[in-house]
């Protein structure tokens, strides 16, 4: 490929954390979903939303899970909302190993919204009360990456791993040896 552009669907869920009412439906649904089999069982920690919340001074914020950080992140920024102070980490999306929200609770494996693969939209969405989830899709350009080979997928493999300082050292040594 060439890198050429190409347009994409991209799949997001708006939140408008000024209508939320903090009622967890959504954490509720989607734990159901998700379940095995679906809807047998009923899990919060299995959700793939959570809501940040601090009832008293009425502020409730849904979060969806995203892409797993196989590192902590540098950023350790604080937000303050109504005069309560947050942590940068409570209003984060990923599964890192900084903290346990959004992992699976028996595996310990990393959680992230699939957008109820399957259904016509999220069932969250379907089922916020509030309106302060809404579905959207958009039309996005970007550009064509190349795929990757059976070497570089496992060479990225051994650098999370091991890092990449190590690897190099490994290599080289190895290549002193021939």
């Amino acid at each position: 490929m060439t890198g050429e552009n190409e347009k994409k669907i991209v799949k997001t869920i708006k939140v408008d954390v000024d209508k939320c009412n903090g009622c967890r439906a959504c954490e509720v649904i989607c734990s159901a979903f998700h379940s095995e089999p679906k809807y047998s069982g009923n899990n919060p920690a299995r959700s793939r939303i959570r809501v940040i919340r601090d009832p008293l001074k009425d502020v409730y914020v849904p979060v969806y899970a995203g892409e797993y950080a196989s590192a902590e992140c540098m950023g350790r920024d604080r937000y303050v909302i109504d005069g309560k102070e947050y942590d940068e980490c409570a209003f984060c999306r990923a599964s890192c190993p900084s903290r346990d929200i959004f992992k699976e609770p028996d595996s310990g494996l990393p959680l992230k919204c699939d957008m109820c693969e399957g259904e016509d939209e999220p069932l969250c969405v379907k089922w916020c009360l509030s309106e302060a989830l809404t579905y959207e899709e958009r039309e996005e350009e970007v550009e064509e990456a190349e795929e990757q080979e059976e070497l570089e997928i496992g060479l990225e493999s051994l650098v999370d791993k091991y890092g990449l300082d190590k690897i190099m050292d490994t290599v080289a040594r190895m290549s002193v040896k021939e």
